[in-house]
Parts: structure tokens; C-alpha cells; sequence
């Protein structure tokens, strides 16, 4: 691997270290990763460290002071706002030493996004950034190691711009000792008790992204789904669930059947430790576009006694597998209410089923096993089995946001304006909340975006202000904003090709002169017709990474990607950023640009062409199950005035009502058979097939077998009688046999070959055919034998429904 595609931090290190300078090839730094212990040089590579610096901090989740040997915890590195880091090294050592060996280090990380983070080539037991850009945040799991370890240092370091921070105490670096055996049993989450004052009010919003184009290994497409949300905000004494814990029966029936009636049960018994039971509905199917379905949400409280917060859903259909957060401490150490939080999620296994894929039969684990999340390597069939022991994708984003706070608050160190503005927005109402004192007009309609492709762009709406009753009170903005794509990339178009926006550039091909880069986006959604997509999904351009070569030159990277628009309408202006990589080597400054500008176009700011009354209401769908079209109105309030409108005042749109009934569909009878008996009474019966199920609550089939009775001659009675009877039977057949051989004699006879076996059936699903022959073997030349035919059979198959 170049130089150029060394992981941002490793290539800072380059200017402190000449081993890792440009010019040596990788299997140099192997070979002196082994023999001068180069992870204990990165430990060494301090900064200029700044009292009180806290924009950056290490956390394991849950904040626990002790772990247990084998579990997993999750670790976030995060920067508060504005600030943001570049690229990142996260290491874990024994208490007491410096990484000079590779026993130093204690446990093992799992990359969660192979997208942010991977392994170090030098130092394959830490972790670093897989692309250096600006990040404010990146998840990893980190496997407690073995008893007898000890205590364990967690320790990151932070690179933002040229500056590489790494702190030995404070923020960056986290301490965690193994639990004594003797708190064997009890949660390896130790909580501190909550300072905060008053009450907090969250909302807890589900982002699935469990789908066939995410996970596309065995993905089961018609049954797929999220289960309802069940959880609760909680006290300390009571633990819902947790990694390395026993699964309750309400957790065990949640994780296999996506129930949460029992959880529910278990969690109200425990009415004194929670504060608020949070439920949000089941998603079928697992994923939709935004603009279809909105993502699930709950609303939930949390007081100082009930700080934490928990919840769970079933990824169905699977054995028991599971997302969700175990005891979210929402409650800071300063005394306050946290303002969001983001949780990237992967699935876990409640330890209740062995099954190993989403449609396994169930197989209870006995003895039950500990919650642990799922890994790559798990079985072979598993869908998230990766051979190379890669991360598994995640499948959901859960993002807890405060809403409202309620009482005194008593924060020892007061809130940022993040959270001052979020505190003055009031409760989610459906009502406008403008002021009686501002008088608007209605609002305009949405203007064109401003990209024509499916790159993300804006659109704009105005309304103007009429008239401001009490200049004491503030009137609201008078233009709004939406984010939009071109054309042909609306989730709601389903005639159309829908592409996901383009992947980010790929770096340059070569790290100095010409070379090239590409970028990649995908179908999203192919059109309803069944038609293939035209639209391009790969495109390549040229690149030039620093022009002048020569080794007294000046190297920097390539361009960052350009910030948004400085107007929201109009003309504005953008720029982009990049980095110094090296200085020349006679010591001469750089000369080179790190910031570039250029304009930008928003959409026109123009005033209000016309004035249109709210939609209505949409109609009811114009069928009653299935698929059908429902309309909504709006009309035309001023056009007097402001002249012709050309706004559309009539939009339908598909819906889509549960399926229609399919009734049961059967073959024509069967001819009768023969009696069942010689003589006396007997039966006969005649069947049928099933060609197709009952779906949706359609007609049951009826029966497939009928019987009816016969009669033949009376049975001869005595033994005499029966002797009689069997003698005349045999005569006559001997009188018969006679009869064939002299009609052979005269008359060729028609001779068959036997049955050939059944043909394949003509479709796999939905009701087929088969056929099989009866070929002539040798066919007679006279006239008498002119109906010597070939026979042929058919049968109904495979009339299971598709």
C-alpha cells in the first residue's frame, strides 16, 4: 500500500518517525513493527496537551467501572460540537505497561463500519481511521480479555489537522478493572447515582436499515420485518436486559416471536423502578423510504430515581436475534439531561434458539446461553458469515433526542447553545404555532431543486408578511427549505429508475501527477414496469495530485469535499479544504493553496407567483384490498391578483389496502374407479388435486375425495358353490385366451411399450403440468388394428402458491 493510502494518523507519525517516511515499502514496516515495537511510538507521540481540554471524549458504554472476562462493550469516540477530528488510533493495555510487547495488550477490538474504521497495518492491534475526512464520531467493540488480566487502560489519540493529541489522564483515556468474582451475577455495569435535577422529556426514533440491498445473503423478502418496539426508562435496580445476562421469558419472547406482551408484564410488575413504558409500532416491511412510512418513535420521561433507558425489537424472522440498548444512561455527570444520542446497532443473540439462519426451525438452546451480539464468524450458513472475519453491517440507527425539560434544573455547568436553542422549541404540536400577532400569507409553492441530477440539492418556499400587530413579538422565518434530487430520483416515483446518491470519490490513483478517480451509486428501486435501469451507476474522471514531483517539492493531499452553499437563495459561495502532507525537504515554506472558493447557485429568490389553499385530506383508496389510487385538492385563493398559476391543484398517488382474499382452486375429478369387490357391495371413489392454497382469507378448499357405493352380482355361497364358481372362472379365461391366440394368429395384435416416467414439471410454483407416454412397440398393418395409437397421461404438480 502507498504512502498516500496509509491510514491519516500513520502518515502524520511519518513526519516524527523517518522509518515511516515515503520511500519504504510496506514489508519494512512489518518487519520493523515486529522489532521496535512500533505501537509503543504511537503511544510516544504526544501533543501539546491544554488544561480543561474536553471537546473529545472515550466512552464505553454504559459507562462501567468493571468488565467482565469474554463480554463485549461498545466504544464510542465522539467530539462535541463545533469541533471534529480527522483521524483517530485506539489502543487497550494492561495497567502498568507501555506496548512494547504484544502481551501489553488486553482484549481484542471488532470493527462495526468498515466505511470509518479498520486495523493499523503497523500496529494490527489498534484501531484507526479507514479514510482520513472530518468524522464527530466512530463506534468499535472491544472483548474484555481473559480472568486474571487485571486492570485496562483504553487510550485514544485525536488528529485535527497537524496536531496530534494524546492524553495519559482526562478524556481520552478510559480505565476499566476486572470484576471480582465475588460480584459474580450482578450487572458489570456499575451506574453512578444521577445528580441531575427536575424531569426530561425524550423522543426515541427506529432507523431500520435491515434490507435486501444492505444484507443481500438469503434475505427473506417476504416476510421480513421489525417487531414492535418494547422498552422502558428505568431505575438502576432493575435491568431490562444485557450483554453477557440471561434472557427473561419476556426477553425470550420478544427475540423468538416478537411479542412484547409478557415483556410488557414484566416490566409494569416493576412499577416503583420505572418511570415510563415505551412502545412503538411493528414494521412491515423492514424497510421503506421516509416519505412512505415514517421511522417508529416513542416518547418517554426520566427523572433522577429512573435515569437509564432500554428497549428491544425482534429482526423477524429469524431464531433470536435481536437490536436495541441495555441501561442508555441519559443523566451526565454534571448534572444535567443529555441532548442526543446516536447509536449505530448490530444484532445480538438472546441465546434462547440455535438456529443459525433467518428461517431455521426452532431448536431451543439448552442449558440457555448468555446475550452476546452476533458475529461474522458464528456458522457458515449464518447470513452474516464472513470467512475473512470481517464486521457485520449494521441493521439499524436508533437517535435519542431531549424535547422538553420540566422543573428547576440544576446543571453545574450550563448547557451549550445546542442546547439552549433546543430547550426554547416547545413540545412537537400539530397546530401552527406562528403568533396571533403576525399575519401571513399562505405559503408558495416548493420552487425547482436546485440539482437536476440525484445529487442531494434544496428547494425553496416563501410567504410574506402581511402585517406585524406587536413589534415586541418576533415573527418566524418567511422562507423555508427542503431538502430534494432531480428529476427521475423521487423514492415516491415508482415508474421511474431510483439511485441512491453517488459514494464519495475514491482517492486519486497515483499520490503525485495525473491519475484517476470513480465514484459508484447503485438502484435503489427498479420501475414498476420491470424494465431495467439506463441510468449510469459508475462514473470516472481524471485527477492531479500535486503537479510538481520533484523531491524539493511540496505535497498536500487531495481536495476535501465542498461545504454547503453560504445562501440559502441566490448567489453564495463554497469552498473546500486540504491538508499539508509533506513540507519540502531543503525546509522552504509550502506555497501551495489549502482553501479553494468558488460560487454556488441556490434557488431563485423570488417573490410568491401565487396563492394556494392547503391539500385536502386524502380520498379513500379506490379499492377496497389490493392496490389502488387515492386523490387529494387544493384550489386557487388569489389568482386575481398575482395572475395565471400553473401549480397542479390535483395529486393521487398509490395505497396499498391488505391483500384480496384468493379463493381455493382445485383440478376436475378424477375418473371413477373400479369397485373395490368381486361381487356383492362394494365402493368406488374419484379424487381431485389442489392447484392453488387459500391466501388472505380466502375460501377453504373442499374436500378432495369422494366415494360411492356399487353393487355387482351376489357372492355364491357353500363350499360346492365356490368350487363351481372358481371352475367356470377358469374356463372361461382359458375360452379367452384361445380367442387371442387365434385372432393373433390372423391378426397381428398392438403392442405397448410400457409407461416412460413423468416429465419435469412445467413451473416450479403456482400449479403445473407433467406428462408421461405409453409408446406403440409394434404396430399391426391391417386395417382392423387402425386405432393402434401412443398414449399419452397428464397430472397436475407443484400448485403450492407462489
Amino acid at each position: 500500500m502507498g504512502a498516500h493510502l496509509q491510514p491519516l494518523a500513520l502518515r502524520l507519525l511519518a513526519l516524527t518517525f523517518p522509518l515511516v517516511a515515503k520511500g519504504f515499502p510496506d514489508e519494512t514496516l512489518e518487519k520493523a513493527a515486529k522489532s521496535e515495537g512500533y505501537c509503543s511510538r504511537i503511544l510516544r507521540a504526544q501533543g501539546t496537551r491544554r488544561e480543561g481540554y474536553n471537546e473529545f471524549s472515550l466512552r464505553v458504554e454504559g459507562d462501567p467501572e468493571f468488565y467482565k472476562p469474554g463480554n463485549s462493550y461498545r466504544v464510542t469516540l465522539s467530539a462535541a460540537t463545533p469541533a471534529y477530528f480527522r483521524g483517530f488510533t485506539l489502543i487497550a493495555l494492561k495497567e502498568g505497561k507501555e506496548g512494547d510487547k504484544e502481551d501489553d495488550h488486553a482484549g481484542t477490538f471488532q470493527i462495526i463500519d468498515e466505511e470509518e474504521t479498520q486495523f493499523m497495518s503497523n500496529c494490527p492491534v489498534a484501531v484507526t481511521e479507514s479514510t482520513p475526512r472530518r468524522r464527530t464520531r466512530i463506534q468499535v467493540f472491544w472483548t474484555a480479555p481473559p480472568p486474571g488480566t487485571g486492570c485496562v487502560i483504553l487510550k485514544a489519540s485525536i488528529v485535527q489537522k497537524r496536531i496530534i493529541y494524546f492524553q495519559d489522564e482526562g478524556s481520552l483515556t478510559k480505565k476499566i478493572c476486572e470484576q471480582d468474582s465475588a460480584l459474580e451475577g450482578v450487572t458489570d455495569k456499575p451506574i453512578l447515582d444521577c445528580c441531575a435535577c427536575g424531569t426530561a422529556k425524550y423522543r426515541l426514533t427506529f432507523y431500520g436499515n435491515w434490507s435486501e440491498k444492505t444484507h443481500p445473503k438469503d434475505f427473506p423478502r417476504r416476510t421480513n420485518h421489525w417487531s414492535a418496539i418494547i422498552g422502558s426508562s428505568h431505575s438502576k435496580n432493575y435491568i431490562l436486559w444485557e450483554y453477557g445476562g440471561y434472557a427473561s421469558e419476556g426477553v425470550k419472547q420478544v427475540a423468538e416471536l416478537g411479542s412484547p406482551v409478557k415483556m410488557e408484564e414484566e416490566i409494569r410488575q416493576q412499577s416503583d423502578e420505572v418511570l415510563t413504558v415505551i412502545k412503538a409500532k411493528a414494521q412491515w416491511p423492514a424497510w421503506q423510504p421516509l416519505n412512505v412510512r415514517a421511522a417508529p418513535s416513542a416518547e418517554f420521561s426520566v427523572d433522577r430515581h429512573r435515569h437509564l433507558m432500554s428497549f428491544l425489537t425482534m429482526l423477524g424472522p429469524s431464531p433470536d436475534w435481536n437490536v436495541g440498548l441495555s441501561a442508555e444512561d441519559l443523566c451526565t455527570k454534571d448534572c444535567g439531561w443529555v441532548q442526543k444520542v446516536v447509536q449505530d446497532l448490530i444484532p445480538w443473540d438472546a441465546g434462547t434458539d440455535s438456529g443459525v439462519t433467518y428461517e431455521s426451525p426452532n431448536k431451543p438452546t439448552v442449558p440457555q446461553e448468555k446475550i452476546r451480539p452476533l458475529t461474522s464468524l458464528d456458522h457458515p450458513q449464518s447470513p452474516f458469515y464472513d470467512p475473512e472475519g470481517g464486521s457485520i453491517k449494521l441493521v439499524a440507527r436508533v437517535v435519542i433526542e431531549r424535547i422538553a425539560r420540566k422543573g428547576e434544573q440544576c446543571n453545574i455547568v450550563p448547557d451549550n447553545i445546542d442546547d439552549i436553542v433546543a430547550d426554547l422549541a416547545p413540545e412537537e404540536k400539530e397546530e401552527d404555532d406562528t403568533p396571533e400577532t403576525c399575519i401571513y400569507s399562505n405559503w408558495s409553492p416548493w420552487s425547482a431543486c436546485s440539482s437536476s441530477t440525484c445529487e442531494k440539492g434544496k428547494r425553496m418556499r416563501q410567504r410574506m408578511l402581511k402585517a406585524q400587530l406587536d413589534l415586541s413579538v418576533p415573527c418566524p422565518d418567511t422562507q423555508d427549505f427542503q431538502p430534494c434530487m432531480g428529476p427521475g430520483c423521487s423514492d415516491e416515483d415508482g415508474s421511474t429508475c431510483m439511485m441512491s446518491d453517488w459514494i464519495t470519490w475514491s482517492p486519486c490513483s497515483v499520490s503525485c501527477g495525473m491519475g484517476t478517480r470513480s465514484r459508484e451509486r447503485y438502484v435503489k428501486q427498479f420501475p414498476e414496469d420491470g424494465s431495467m435501469c439506463k441510468v449510469p451507476t459508475e462514473e470516472t474522471e481524471k485527477c492531479i495530485v500535486n503537479e510538481d514531483c520533484s523531491p524539493s517539492s511540496c505535497l498536500v493531499t487531495e481536495w476535501g469535499e465542498w461545504d454547503e452553499c453560504s445562501a440559502s437563495c441566490g448567489m453564495g459561495m463554497k469552498r473546500r479544504h486540504r491538508m499539508i502532507k509533506m513540507t519540502p525537504a531543503d525546509g522552504s515554506m509550502c506555497k501551495a493553496e489549502t482553501t479553494e472558493a468558488e460560487k454556488c447557485m441556490m434557488p431563485e429568490c423570488h417573490t410568491i407567483p401565487c396563492l394556494l389553499s392547503p391539500w385536502s385530506e386524502w380520498s379513500d383508496c379506490s379499492v377496497t384490498c389490493g392496490k389502488g389510487m387515492r386523490t387529494r385538492q387544493r384550489m386557487l385563493k388569489s389568482a386575481a391578483e398575482l395572475g395565471d398559476c400553473n401549480e397542479e391543484l390535483e395529486q393521487a398517488e398509490k395505497c396499498m389496502l391488505p391483500e384480496c382474499p384468493i379463493d381455493c382452486e382445485l383440478t376436475e375429478w378424477s375418473q371413477w374407479s373400479e369397485c373395490n369387490t368381486s361381487c356383492g357391495k362394494g365402493h368406488m371413489i374419484r379424487t381431485r388435486m389442489i392447484k392453488l392454497e387459500p391466501q388472505f382469507g380466502g375460501a377453504a378448499c373442499p374436500e378432495t375425495v369422494q366415494r360411492s357405493k356399487c353393487r355387482l352380482r351376489k357372492c355364491l355361497r357353500g363350499p360346492g358353490m365356490e368350487k363351481r364358481r372358481w371352475k367356470e372362472a377358469r374356463e372361461k379365461r382359458r375360452s379367452e385366451q384361445a380367442k387371442k391366440t387365434l385372432e393373433s394368429e390372423q391378426y397381428p395384435v398392438c403392442r405397448l411399450k410400457p409407461w416412460t416416467a413423468w416429465t419435469d414439471c412445467s413451473t416450479l410454483c403456482g400449479g403445473g403440468i407433467q406428462e408421461r407416454y405409453m409408446m406403440v412397440k409394434k404396430r399391426s398393418k391391417s386395417t382392423q388394428f387402425t386405432s393402434c395409437k401412443d398414449k399419452k397421461e397428464l397430472r397436475a404438480c407443484n400448485v403450492h402458491p407462489c
